[in-house]
């Protein structure tokens, strides 16, 4: 993430304003993407999981998330002051780099957001709604916003002591939503019937679309992480879209061996593989490297996904198989493929920048991950013991939707505007179509 005049720059503010409506179509996306790929009695709740998190996050980044993140270093790079909480001293002519301090602030609340949307993807199914709504804050403030700090906030150790690089999100968005998930599913336990009953994708096309919008959203997550409407802006925008299809295409190629035939939730899961492995890079690696970059994240993550039936986690939404291993993998690669060209001053081992870069790298990595993993596990414990995290059996038997929201996608005359509490919504007919379509 590139800061560099202080003066405003309209050019810049258009390109900025555009990448942040961008960004937050992602979640919206995500919404989508994860709906669709779940079974059709919890998809209401999927899409709910994510859409509150807009909520929830903008409230905790406006009151103080953004001050903790990107406020003057507190010393030892580990967390920004308050200095700015309540978005304090922050007006329309407040400057950051050369975009307004409070586009700036938006476009950092859209990556905030996303983040904890994609965790929900390693328990859907069986998490309890009024957990999640607890849930979200607290990681937001003890993860995300302590991560983003050491990676982009002034003076945080990642950057700016360790010397590791991260263009656009690989460690406090991709590696800490994939290690997050990964504690949570620990917390949770497997899904009911998981290893034993198919448990497929309700709407494939719904996957394809939300699959869709979130690399129309990646550009502006990654290109807009320039922070400027220049030629670093162009080059992340161009490895984002090579490493989306280099993915796709290096999922498709390992289904087609393994398999026997490529899929459409392949094609969908392979193009997002990709994306998230460019994500850290697209400001570090050539036109070469994003390529590699993205079939390795494609051809890695297609094999990832399955770890979670050998070693028994249930990862519902494979957020640990694609967003935590192709996050490493990014990450890892720009040790390897970075070019001054694109960085300014790092190089990579293959051009002649010795093993430190990827040193660099691996260190990140193993911090970030470790920190995201624990925090998350010990905050899913407290809740688990004091609300109980894990929803009820009978309720993740008939379904989240209509025993948490009252409502389901494919009977919309179950629960009308006030329908008594006698209605249909407890009658056993429904409940066992809702498991038939399931």
């Amino acid at each position: 993430m590139i800061l560099a005049a202080t003066h405003l720059d309209t050019g810049d503010t258009a390109w900025l304003l555009a990448a942040t409506a961008l960004v937050l179509l992602m979640t919206p996306g995500l919404a989508l993407f994860y709906g669709g790929m779940v079974r059709a009695k919890s998809v209401l709740n999927m899409l709910m999981m994510s859409f509150v998190s807009i909520a929830l996050v903008t409230v905790v980044w406006l009151v103080c998330g953004y001050s903790l993140a990107f406020g003057h270093d507190l010393g030892g790079g580990l967390i920004g002051g308050l200095e700015h909480a309540g978005m304090a001293d922050l007006g329309p002519r407040s400057v950051r780099g050369s975009v307004p301090t409070l586009l700036f602030a938006t476009f950092q609340l859209t990556f905030a957001i996303v983040t904890a949307a994609l965790v929900s993807g390693a328990i859907a199914d069986r998490a309890k709604f009024g957990a999640w709504l607890v849930f979200v804050p607290v990681w937001a403030l003890l993860v995300y916003v302590p991560v983003t700090h050491w990676v982009w906030g002034p003076g945080g150790w990642i950057a700016h002591r360790l010397g590791a690089l991260d263009f656009a999100g690989g460690l406090p968005v991709e590696i800490t939503s994939g290690a997050s998930g990964l504690a949570l599913c620990l917390v949770l336990g497997p899904r009911l019937g998981f290893k034993k009953d198919a448990m497929r994708p309700h709407n494939l096309p719904m996957v394809m679309l939300g699959a869709g919008l979130l690399w129309f959203g990646w550009f502006g997550f990654n290109a807009g992480s320039a922070l400027g409407a220049n030629g670093l802006a162009a080059a992340a925008f161009l490895n984002t879209l090579a490493a989306g299809c280099t993915g796709l295409l290096g999922w498709l190629f390992v289904e087609q061996r393994r398999d026997g035939h490529p899929t459409t939730l392949g094609a969908a899961s392979g193009a997002v593989a990709g994306l998230v492995a460019i994500t850290p890079s697209c400001g570090s690696v050539s036109l070469l490297g994003a390529l590699v970059v993205g079939v390795a994240a494609g051809a890695v993550c297609s094999y990832a996904v399955g770890w979670k039936f050998r070693l028994n986690y249930d990862d519902s939404l494979d957020v640990v198989g694609v967003h935590l291993v192709g996050g490493v993998i990014g990450t890892l690669l720009i040790g390897v493929f970075a070019v001054r060209e694109m960085t300014g001053h790092s190089e990579g081992l293959l051009y002649g920048g010795g093993l430190a870069q990827l040193g660099r790298q691996l260190a990140a990595v193993a911090a970030v991950g470790a920190y995201a993993f624990l925090m998350t596990y010990g905050i899913g414990r407290l809740l688990h013991r004091v609300m109980g995290f894990r929803a009820d059996e009978e309720h993740e038997q008939t379904g989240l939707d209509l025993t948490v929201h009252a409502e389901s996608a494919y009977d919309h005359g179950v629960l009308g505007h006030g329908a008594p509490v006698g209605s249909s919504f407890h009658s056993a007919s429904t409940a066992q179509k809702v498991n038939t379509q399931a």
